[in-house]
């Protein structure tokens, strides 16, 4: 009987785990033209509308970076984590604290003014997102639980908190019975990069958090604890390395880099605490970190690929009628293919033979 199995390579090509990305990429969007065409739209189109209309519209280049900046954020604390093999799937709960951190500063000084207002309302997201990124930390560490569980099924305590706060405590009551907060004021919300456009100072803070963590993992003892730890934990104990410090060290870093895309967003592009805050940018955030080799600076490129997906796919809604599912369909894709390629950068097809039962005699 003739079978397959999966075995290791001795090398796995540097030239195929660059490539994978781009050839991610491609398959997904080949597929999802297809796929929408197999569907009654016109696939091709769609490509078009989604990956290439925004590219092509000066306006829309704004709406790219602002919807990036987030995700290249967020990313790049996961990327963190992924590296020393903890795996924080919580992000999009660390974003919504992070949210809520910075929010609660905003309501407590709508009566003040001031420059101060708006860096305490960023600090107060970060340490938001820390401390919700601190509860699976403390039950991986010291009841050995899955911080992939916990941190999961934490992100949707954080969306119920939020639904509380908005339609009770924190309800603007000026708001004509909508479920959202007062106004952020100019003091708390952020400017732009250059005024009149829709490019906040979220974006330059994203790309200065990339190279930071590039130049901390690569040139640091941090980093280089982090990726022992990762790469072989007991060789990191011999090194004198904590495997719990760093659990601790890398949930951390993830939850406040979370946060603090939360309340760049709330005091960005919200203005306000809405319901709709929770976008699923911390899920699509580990597509980014994966597309992105866990690298911070192929982070930046590829959130600029995903956040096409968001752009793209309102742009997509309005001039050929696709549905609003069509973005995460592309998104699945790619995480698909990416991983598909990896496997087969990693290992190879090997053709098998089994033996035959012979039969028993009688």
């Amino acid at each position: 009987m003739m079978g397959y199995t999966l075995e290791p390579r001795a090398d796995v090509s540097r030239k195929a785990s660059l490539a994978a990305p781009v050839i991610a990429v491609f398959g997904a969007l080949l597929t999802g033209a297809i796929l929408f065409t197999l569907l009654g739209h016109n696939g091709f189109s769609a490509v078009y509308e989604i990956f290439v209309a925004p590219l092509l519209n000066p306006y829309r280049w704004q709406d790219l970076l602002v919807k990036a900046a987030p995700l290249a954020i967020i990313a790049t604390g996961l990327a963190i984590g992924f590296r020393a093999n903890v795996w924080n799937i919580g992000a999009e709960g660390q974003y919504i604290l992070g949210g809520l951190g910075g929010t609660w500063v905003a309501l407590h000084t709508l009566d003040l003014a001031g420059s101060w207002i708006l860096p305490v309302m960023l600090l107060a997201g970060i340490l938001g997102g820390m401390a919700y990124a601190a509860v699976p930390a403390f039950l991986r560490v010291k009841l050995g639980v899955n911080e992939i569980l916990s941190s999961l099924m934490l992100n949707y305590v954080a969306i119920q908190l939020l639904y509380y706060l908005m339609r009770g405590p924190w309800k603007d009551p000026m708001g004509f019975n909508f479920p959202q907060t007062a106004m952020f004021t100019s003091d708390q919300t952020l400017p732009m990069v250059v005024p009149g456009t829709l490019v906040h100072y979220g974006v330059p803070i994203a790309v200065a958090l990339a190279l930071t963590a590039w130049a901390l993992m690569a040139r640091t003892i941090v980093g280089f604890q982090v990726r022992t730890v990762g790469a072989s934990p007991k060789a990191a104990r011999f090194a004198g390395f904590s495997g719990s410090s760093t659990i601790w060290l890398a949930l951390l870093i993830g939850g406040g880099m979370a946060g603090l895309a939360g309340i760049l967003e709330a005091s960005g592009p919200f203005g306000q605490m809405v319901p709709q805050f929770p976008t699923g940018y911390g899920y699509t955030a580990i597509i980014v970190a994966f597309l992105g080799r866990l690298n911070p600076i192929g982070i930046l490129a590829a959130s600029l690929v995903l956040a096409l997906t968001y752009v793209g796919g309102e742009n997509a809604q309005t001039a050929i009628g696709l549905p609003n599912a069509a973005a995460g369909v592309f998104q699945a894709l790619m995480l698909f293919f990416l991983l598909g390629v990896d496997i087969l950068a990693s290992y190879r097809l090997k053709r098998t033979t089994a033996a035959r039962p012979q039969a028993s005699r009688a």
